[in-house]
């Protein structure tokens, strides 16, 4: 097999639609490829770029306008026996691939992968090679005229109606581009008699500890020489299979005695094996490195419900999770080196697994073998989110085509445990108005219940499949989003309720919820330009998608924190709030483990400049979020729910010691104090009631709770900071130059909540280690600030670099602004506005 890129050469050209004059003016442009036409219209200067200011508003015209790639290619003649073939991994989106002006293949899914003989058309001679690239908006739409409309959570937005990365048509925290391109790698592969075509590990692990690979190997014959028995051998661990394929597939077995086994981060190592398969004496070779582990999902019922239980190697896992978008709009600029970094950023949170949600796409190799790499646990959507999309062709055998390709080539990934059915369509049906509006139209019930599953059945059998999310098992007589059967979605809170709702429940397993907050100052005021208020300007607004989200930010923060009016100060305010919002669901989903037997926030990373629910903003940035889902996802973990202290113990040793209650003043008196004797078993959590003593304050807005256990330690208020008689000058600080940035002390004279350095302030690349501390009266906490800049120390130690929750008391009203009247509430937080009906219990999510 000879394997030649066709990455350089290209140009593209706009070939219809409005395109501005500048832009046809500057004639055929360079293009990289992989890459994609926004991409090079930017290296060439002819555009803005979409994430400043108001800029994505700027580019709509693109939304319905074609290109052409084009590029000069010269095929040798082929040898008698020589099979010549056009490789495309990935093809965005509505394409015609020509060679010497003959048209070779039309394409409508980004999602898959393509393959063209050219061999008759191998002459010697250099001919143009063109991908004619028509507008993804334009074919939806006319596809829809078609089949008939469809309901979703962005009507009449037709991305239900192509096989395209839902969310370039935007979503409530991304930008709507609708991108067109190479956007995956291109290359002509020469080659006689077979290739292999799929290779297709299934890795157990037997009861006696081997590990065992079922290996399925397809191979394309090509059609220039006899269809002989082709031997083909496999290899890993040292062990060795041998087989001969006589048609085009054939199954090897190896065997791998005491095989190492792969866990998750945090319970165990991750070990990878290196798997080579040749075919014949060398026509073609394929390796992948693969971990041996076993994945259970226990979906039965029990006295609370029906469980949602993920169990690696035998062990039932806390699941501590995030949902990942695409980690830049514009897919080509994701890097391996920026997939480490932000994987490693997952971890670095405490999480353990990640949800690649289904409006998005099936990502890279290298995201996978990173997760792989790292021991983070992969859930995979497939890609179908927050709508209903028809059965029909050709939408019906593009989805199958996407889904049998997709599984096949993530089968050697150790990481990946869970495939879903998508996101919300399900429970958009039952609740969002959908029926009424369909009658007897399809809308996609078919992909998820049986399409789906069959497929996973079929082709990738060592793993568990769910419907939906959220999805109820084994239950068909109830609501999909019962939080007391299988996976659960909270958006009452965010969109409706106060945070404080979310311990009203106890959900088996909630793969969705979540709050929002801007990204860092410095990602915000390096992108977003705005006048004197920030919080009205159009341009603010651009950079938040959500419906009436700063009203909703506001009306959360105003029974916690007040609303402050300086807008720097409400910055603070909302950063701070999303992650007080997040850590307060987190703690009480870890509190009922196994009955709530984990949790995945909305959402890890954002893929541009916004405000939004993000974790790590679009520049890598670690927002006060990103702190407190580390702090609330301690192994070891101390905290009051309720009228108990809870004490989880998310390791495999015993957890015991003197458990302190000790109540005091804000000033660090001494009201009352007791000790308790405790152990914690291993992966387990233990409840212990509040003491009198400690339970109950003589003056909750004056006091504070102070719960230790070695070194896990908890501050519980007995009153919200805006009722509270915080002071508001609570520490003091100093700072010093050190090897790599500068050591920060704090120390407190009162009770000082969340103390956070924003050193992003002072310098783009410093970062704090730890954000988000407690103090009471008397504790020290010593931050390190890394960054390549020289700074004055002293800006290290006040505002708006150093902060408290405390200090927002005094800037801050208990009012906010009324609840807009909208209509209701749809996935993606925005509100319908179009004439598709939905219903006014509708949901929202981020």
């Amino acid at each position: 097999m000879d394997r030649t890129s066709l990455a350089d050469g290209w140009t593209i050209t706009p070939t219809g639609g409005p395109v501005p004059g500048a832009i046809t003016a500057a004639g055929p442009l360079p293009a990289a490829v992989p890459g994609s036409v926004h991409t090079d219209l930017l290296a060439a200067g002819l555009i803005p770029d979409p994430f400043l200011d108001a800029h994505e508003a700027d580019l709509r015209w693109f939304h319905h306008t074609d290109w052409r790639y084009t590029r000069e290619l010269a095929l040798d003649p082929p040898a008698p026996d020589e099979r010549v073939d056009l490789a495309f991994d990935g093809i965005d989106t509505v394409g015609t691939v020509s060679y010497a002006g003959t048209e070779l293949l039309h394409t409508a899914n980004m999602h898959r992968s393509y393959r063209v003989d050219v061999r008759a058309l191998a002459d010697g001679a250099a001919h143009p090679l063109t991908v004619d690239l028509r507008s993804a908006t334009a074919y939806a739409e006319e596809l829809r005229d078609r089949l008939g409309d469809r309901p979703s959570a962005y009507h009449p937005v037709p991305f239900n109606f192509v096989r395209k990365m839902a969310c370039s048509f935007g979503w409530d925290w991304g930008p709507d581009l609708r991108t067109a391109g190479l956007w995956r790698e291109v290359r002509v592969e020469r080659w006689r008699v077979a290739r292999l075509a799929e290779v297709r590990p299934l890795v157990t692990v037997g009861d006696d500890g081997t590990g065992l690979v079922e290996l399925h190997v397809t191979v394309e014959r090509s059609g220039l020489a006899d269809a002989a028995p082709l031997p083909v051998t496999a290899e890993v661990c040292g062990v060795r299979a041998e087989g001969t394929i006589t048609g085009e597939h054939t199954v090897l077995h190896l065997a791998v005695p005491d095989a190492d086994l792969w866990w998750p981060a945090g319970h165990g190592e991750h070990p990878l094996h290196e798997l080579t398969v040749r075919l014949g004496d060398d026509l073609d070779r394929w390796s992948r490195r693969i971990g041996f582990r076993t994945v259970r999902l226990d979906l039965s019922d029990d006295e609370h419900g029906t469980s949602f239980v993920l169990e690696i190697n035998g062990r039932p896992i806390a699941v501590r999770g995030a949902n990942w978008i695409p980690d830049d709009h514009f897919l080509t600029r994701i890097t391996r080196e920026r997939l480490d970094r932000r994987l490693d950023q997952a971890l670095g949170a405490r999480l353990n697994l990640l949800r690649i949600w289904g409006g998005g796409i099936y990502e890279s190799e290298d995201f996978y073998t990173a997760c792989d790499e790292r021991g983070l646990l992969v859930w995979q959507d497939f890609l179908l989110a927050c709508a209903a999309y028809p059965e029909e062709q050709p939408i019906a055998a593009e989805i199958e085509a996407e889904a049998r390709e997709n599984v096949a080539r993530l089968t050697p990934h150790p990481s990946l445990v869970i495939w879903n059915g998508g996101n919300e369509n399900l429970w958009g049906h039952q609740d969002w108005g959908w029926q009424r509006y369909l009658g007897d139209a399809t809308w996609g019930e078919r992909y998820a219940v049986d399409l789906f599953r069959s497929v996973v059945a079929e082709l990738d059998p060592t793993r568990p499949y769910t419907d939906n999310s959220p999805f109820t098992p084994g239950h068909p007589e109830l609501h999909p989003n019962d939080p007391d059967h299988g996976s659960h979605h909270q958006w009452e809170v965010w969109n409706r309720v106060d945070y404080r709702a979310y311990r009203a429940e106890i959900p088996r397993f909630c793969s969705e919820f979540g709050f929002q907050g801007p990204p860092t100052w410095r990602t915000l005021t390096d992108w977003v330009h705005t006048g004197d208020s920030p919080k009205t300007d159009p341009v603010f607004l651009i950079h938040q998608k959500a419906d009436d989200g700063n009203g909703k930010l506001d009306r959360g923060l105003a029974g916690h924190l007040g609303v402050p009016v300086d807008f720097e100060d409400w910055h603070w305010a909302t950063q701070l709030n999303q992650a007080r919002a997040v850590e307060h669901a987190v703690t009480h989903y870890r509190g009922w483990w196994p009955r709530t037997a984990g949790w995945i926030v909305w959402q890890l990373n954002d893929c541009w400049p916004v405000t939004s629910w993000a974790a790590v903003d679009s520049e890598e940035r670690r927002k006060p979020l990103w702190y407190a889902l580390r702090n609330a996802g301690a192994d070891r973990l101390v905290t009051v729910l309720d009228s108990d202290v809870v004490l989880v113990n998310d390791t495999d040793q015993a957890w015991s010691g003197q458990l302190i209650l000790r109540r005091q003043r804000h000033d660090g008196t001494v009201l009352g104090q007791d000790a308790l004797p405790v152990e914690v078993p291993p992966r387990a959590v233990a409840r212990y009631p509040l003491t009198p003593e400690a339970a109950t304050p003589a003056d909750l807005a004056a006091e504070v709770l102070v719960a230790e256990l070695g070194t896990a330690r908890h501050l519980h208020v007995f009153a919200e900071d805006i009722d509270s008689a915080l002071d508001p000058d609570p520490v003091t600080a100093t700072a010093v130059a050190v090897p790599g940035g500068y050591r920060v002390e704090v120390t407190a004279h009162s009770t000082a909540r969340d103390v956070t350095l924003l050193s992003d302030r002072l310098a783009p690349d410093a970062v704090v280690d730890e954000a988000l501390i407690d103090l009471a009266a008397g504790d020290t906490a010593v931050f390190l600030v890394t960054t390549g800049a020289v700074l004055d120390p002293a800006d290290l130690t006040r505002s708006p670099v150093l902060r408290t929750a405390n200090q927002l008391r005094t800037v801050a009203t208990t009012t906010a602004p009324p609840l807009v009247a909208e209509g209701p509430a749809i996935p993606g937080g925005l509100v319908h506005t179009a004439s598709v009906p939905i219903s006014d219990d509708a949901e929202a999510h981020a």
